[in-house]
């Protein structure tokens, strides 16, 4: 009998949210951190690399004439 309450117990534990796994880990700090800083990468990507092929051509351009 103690070995089926063993076996059971483990499947409870898995029924844990991702999200309350997450807060445990970090905390909501942590949490807010890693969304602001993913906000501020993708921002700066998006807009770094929408000006990189601009940047990239005038610095051709102007070694060539």
């Amino acid at each position: 009998m103690e070995n089926n309450k063993a076996i059971n117990e483990p499947a409870e534990e898995k029924k844990n949210s991702k999200w309350k796994s997450l807060v445990k880990k970090f905390g909501i700090g942590g949490i807010i951190f890693f969304t602001v800083k993913g906000i501020i990468t993708s921002t700066l990507i998006y807009f770094l690399g929408k000006n990189f092929w601009t940047v990239i051509s005038n610095y051709f351009t102007t070694i060539f004439e």
